[in-house]
C-alpha cells in the first residue's frame, strides 16, 4: 500500500502539472496561420518578433451579417481562426444580426458558456437545463444574459426593429451543435415546423415593446 506522504506527493504533482497548462507561458500567442504541418489541439504561435498591433484588432464584427435567410438572423462567430490575437486566451466573440421576427433556432455550445449583450432592439432568450426547465427573460437594449456551457439555448426578436446581439464564450472555440440543422438540415419546411415549435416554447408577458408569440 502506499504511504501517505508518497499519495501525497502524486497529488501534488498532479496539480502542478494541472496548473502549468491552464495559464499562458507567454505574455500573448497570436495564431501563426502560415504553418499546415502542424496538428495540435489549437494553433501554434507567430514568432514573437513577427507580432504586430493588428493582431489584436478585428473588424468582423463590425459588419452586419446577411439575415436574407428564412429564420431572417445571421450569426458570425469569430475565433483565434480570424482573429489571432485571441489564441490561448481561451477566449471568442460572436454577432448576431435579427431582423424584425427572426430567431436563432436552438443549439448548444458543448465547450463554452456564453454571455450575450443586447446592443440594439428587444430580444426574448432563453435556454433548457437538464431537468427540462426553461430560464427565458425579455431583453431590453443594454441587457447582459448568460448561456450556461452545453445547455440548449436560442434567441429571437421581439421588438419593431432589427436587433443586434453580441456575445463572448469562455473557450477559443466553442463549437457548435445545431439542432435544427441536425434534424431537418437546410429544408425549409423543417425550418418551419421548428419555428412553430419556438412560437409554443416562447410564453412571455406582451407590452408594448413586444409582440403576441402568435404574430411569430
Amino acid at each position: 500500500m502506499l504511504s501517505s506522504n508518497l499519495l501525497f506527493a502524486i497529488a501534488i504533482a498532479l496539480l502542478c502539472s494541472l496548473s502549468a497548462n491552464s495559464d499562458n507561458l507567454q505574455d500573448t500567442c497570436p495564431t501563426d496561420t502560415s504553418s499546415d504541418t502542424v496538428f495540435i489541439n489549437g494553433f501554434p504561435c507567430k514568432n514573437p518578433s513577427n507580432i504586430t498591433t493588428s493582431d489584436f484588432k478585428n473588424l468582423l464584427l463590425s459588419q452586419q451579417g446577411s439575415t436574407d435567410t428564412f429564420l431572417r438572423s445571421s450569426v458570425t462567430i469569430v475565433t483565434a481562426a480570424e482573429f489571432p490575437g485571441l489564441n490561448t486566451l481561451g477566449l471568442s466573440t460572436a454577432r448576431t444580426d435579427l431582423e424584425i421576427d427572426g430567431l436563432v433556432t436552438p443549439h448548444t455550445h458543448p465547450r463554452a458558456s456564453e454571455m450575450i449583450f443586447v446592443a440594439k432592439g428587444v430580444v426574448i432568450a432563453g435556454f433548457i437545463d437538464t431537468k427540462s426547465d426553461l430560464f427565458q427573460s425579455v431583453l431590453q437594449e443594454g441587457d447582459v444574459f448568460v448561456f450556461p456551457k452545453g445547455l440548449l439555448h436560442y434567441c429571437l426578436n421581439s421588438g419593431f426593429e432589427d436587433a443586434i446581439v453580441y456575445s463572448v464564450f469562455n473557450a477559443q472555440n466553442p463549437g457548435v451543435v445545431d439542432l435544427a440543422n441536425a434534424m431537418f438540415g437546410d429544408k425549409e419546411s423543417g425550418m418551419a415546423t421548428m419555428k412553430m415549435a419556438m412560437a409554443k416554447l416562447v410564453a412571455r408577458t406582451v407590452d408594448d415593446t413586444t409582440k403576441p408569440y402568435d404574430e411569430l
